[in-house]
């Protein structure tokens, strides 16, 4: 199973948000962030993820909970072997 520092993912999607927010992008609320190997980038709904893609809540990124719960790291699936 692979395994992902967490810290550095949120710290990395941290990043992409602030920087959206530098230049003027994020004008209405985001839902979160998609971080690639390569880029990330700001979402203002759930995304559907590339297999090398992980979405970051912004409920992570900004550190608070929401009222249904703990948010969680969407990570890449495997693909299936058929």
């Amino acid at each position: 199973m692979d395994r992902i520092n967490s810290r550095q993912v949120i710290q990395a999607a941290r990043r992409v948000l602030f920087q959206s927010l530098e230049l003027g992008t994020a004008g209405m609320d985001p839902s979160g962030v998609v971080l690639s190997r390569l880029h990330g980038r700001l979402v203002f709904d759930l995304p559907v993820l590339l297999p090398e893609e992980q979405f970051v809540p912004i409920e992570l990124i900004r550190g608070r909970q929401s009222r249904s719960g703990p948010a969680r790291l969407r990570l890449p699936r495997k693909p299936s072997s058929i």
